[in-house]
């Protein structure tokens, strides 16, 4: 009867032991999926955390202002236009230490992303809004795709890419979809946020 006890108990702390490591493993996967990579570009209306280490009174969350810039104990306001997340530490790692800090440490985490998306018009199968992967990069056939791809009378030599230039003036490209779609070009486009597609229709 002992035996029997003992067995059982062993059995419990054993199956204990399991899932308390499968819990640890599963908080640590969403945590990670949650930290953007450094190579993501901050865009207006983002809301981030600013954190200095060991500094915790300059530790801040604010959201980028339309013209991409931030405010921050100290330093006051900073530039992020274009700036990745990696880059934007850098940034403002430098100005805390030209000044005020040694060798400071800032780590950016993204806790809200702006909304963001790129219209696809014409010649597809479900024209409108099409929303932007949040941490990934989208390109033009594929942003097309999203939007139910091609109709049979699309023309897709003669795509339309309307782009907002750092300037404000808007430019548009007349690509030739074929030569990415058979392989032909190495330039995928790689779109950025509210660019605009239009998918003109063939002359019959």
């Amino acid at each position: 009867m002992r035996l029997f006890l003992s067995a059982c108990l062993f059995l419990c702390v054993i199956q204990l032991t399991k899932a308390a490591d499968g819990g640890s493993d599963s908080g640590s996967n969403s945590a990670s999926s949650a930290v953007p990579s450094g190579n993501y570009k901050l865009q207006p209306s983002d809301l981030i955390k600013v954190q200095v280490y060991q500094e915790d009174d300059l530790t801040r969350e604010v959201r980028v202002s339309q013209d991409s810039t931030i405010t921050l104990p100290l330093i006051g306001t900073v530039d992020v236009r274009g700036l990745s997340v990696q880059q934007a530490e850098t940034l403002i790692q430098n100005l805390y230490g030209k000044d005020y800090l040694v060798n400071p440490s800032v780590t950016i985490v993204i806790k809200e992303f702006a909304p963001r998306t790129v219209d696809v018009e014409g010649q597809v199968g479900k024209p409108g809004a099409i929303d932007f992967p949040q941490e990934q990069g989208m390109t033009l056939v594929g942003a097309i795709t999203r939007a139910g791809g091609f109709t049979r009378l699309a023309d897709k030599t003669k795509v339309m890419l309307t782009r907002r230039m750092p300037d404000g003036q808007l430019k548009t490209y007349k690509i030739d979809a074929t030569d990415i779609i058979e392989g032909k070009s190495q330039d995928l486009w790689p779109l950025q946020v509210d660019d605009s597609i239009y998918v003109p229709e063939r002359i019959l």
